[in-house]
């Protein structure tokens, strides 16, 4: 299985991306999907996750701005960003946990860089 993480770029604080994580496999097989970034010297931290049944989880600075979704028909996994600020500058990266054997996946990670 491969991740493959897009819709990273630049843009002016206050603004918004919408990043995408397309599988090249059925994410049915996956039971948690989610999101982490790393900004640049820091380590990577957690964003959002969503289950298989669409249970949500956010870190407290994703709260309120950021919405996680997916899609089984597409195979993709979303990260609607709102408000953005100098501080979401940051590689995000996709990952994906298997049912079969609880196997981390991830992405290759996408580029946000937002102005200020």
């Amino acid at each position: 299985v491969q991740l493959q993480a897009s819709g990273g770029g630049l843009v002016q604080a206050g603004g918004s991306l919408r990043l995408s994580c397309a599988s090249s496999g059925s994410i049915l097989g996956f039971n948690l999907m989610g999101w982490y970034r790393q900004s640049p010297g820091k380590g990577r931290v957690f964003v959002a996750a969503i289950t298989t049944d669409g249970s949500t989880n956010y870190a407290d600075f994703a709260k309120g701005r950021f919405t996680i979704s997916r899609d089984a028909a597409k195979k993709t996994m979303d990260l609607q960003m709102n408000s953005l600020k100098p501080e979401d500058t940051a590689v995000y990266y996709c990952h994906a946990v298997s049912v079969r054997d609880s196997q981390w996946y991830w992405g290759q990670g996408t580029l946000v860089t937002v102005s200020s």
